[in-house]
């Protein structure tokens, strides 16, 4: 994450008080209603990255906070509906995915995730599209209302390179998972996220894939303990946004995507559900290699070639 603004304690405690609370409210409602697709695990991420973390980079057009998120998530849901094979579908939403962030000279990065879910959950209902569309309407409009984008270029350069070596990890996840025989964890949107952003991090190490790959898999194993422990959906939320703060506090990091990671265990297949921290650990194991790969061999060079301004 890049960008951040810095706030009083106070802020920060409101901050992120009002993001617990939000993310609390949607788990909520989805128990209320016993649907599970009400459910949003990069919500939970965003949430906390625009409004407790004031993540700039995500913020540059704040109606995109709406609309991105939205129309990937338009498009995932009706490629899932199609009677395609598993990866193909999810081979055609990442070239739709990214497509539409190069058509359209914008991209953001949680976009990804909601664009995946749908395929990855199986997601039917309508009550998907409607829980995208409110919650994501209420980021945007507390950005709006409170100021929370500060001055800033509306606008950032597109790494078509980059966006390139993205579309040959994600593949090289699904040739890999579909090679194991588990096709179904080959891309869990989390990491997808993470990978997306690393790819165009301004300095990127071994000890940081490391790290990521360390949060990003006790999140998910915290998120499923839980999840097959405790009966309540609303009181397994709390403590989840509770452990995960205090995790990324322990590894001095600000990684949205570990917020996301447990609510994925109220949305997976139950069949899989105790699969994902293992899935976590080798889906971000093998994706962070690949990216600091990339980085090593392709992005430095090329940066370190660059005449100096």
């Amino acid at each position: 994450m890049q960008h951040q603004t810095k706030l009083s304690r106070q802020e920060a405690l409101a901050s992120y008080f009002g993001a617990f609370a939000f993310i609390t409210a949607m788990v909520a409602t989805a128990e209320f209603f016993g649907d599970r697709e009400i459910v949003l695990p990069e919500i939970a991420a965003m949430a906390v990255a625009i409004w407790a973390f004031r993540e700039q980079s995500w913020m540059q057009q704040p109606e995109k906070i709406f609309l991105w998120p939205s129309i990937t998530a338009l498009m995932g849901f009706g490629i899932n509906l199609l009677a395609l094979p598993y990866t193909a579908k999810l081979a055609l939403i990442l070239v739709g995915m990214l497509g539409l962030f190069a058509l359209l000279r914008y991209s953001l990065a949680p976009a990804l995730a909601t664009g995946f879910l749908p395929i990855v959950t199986n997601a039917t209902e309508f009550s998907f599209l409607t829980s995208i569309g409110v919650t994501t309407l209420v980021l945007m409009l507390v950005v709006m209302l409170f100021g929370l984008r500060k001055d800033a270029p509306r606008t950032a350069p597109l790494s078509h390179r980059a966006m390139l070596a993205y579309l040959a990890i994600i593949a090289a996840c699904m040739a890999i998972a579909s090679a194991a025989g588990y096709p179904h964890l080959a891309v869990l949107p989390p990491v997808a996220v993470v990978v997306y952003e690393s790819l165009h991090m301004k300095m990127y190490s071994a000890k940081m894939a490391l790290k990521q790959t360390a949060v990003l898999t006790l999140s998910a194993a915290i998120g499923v303990a839980l999840f097959l422990a405790i009966d309540s959906w609303t009181l397994v939320t709390v403590l989840d946004l509770l452990l995960m703060a205090a995790l990324l506090r322990l590894f001095g990091m600000r990684v949205p995507a570990v917020y996301a990671f447990p609510f994925l265990a109220f949305v997976f297949p139950a069949a899989a559900v105790p699969a994902l921290p293992v899935a976590a650990l080798i889906v971000s194991a093998v994706s962070f290699s690949l990216v600091l790969a990339y980085r090593h061999w392709l992005a430095e060079p090329q940066r370190a070639a660059m005449p100096a301004e």
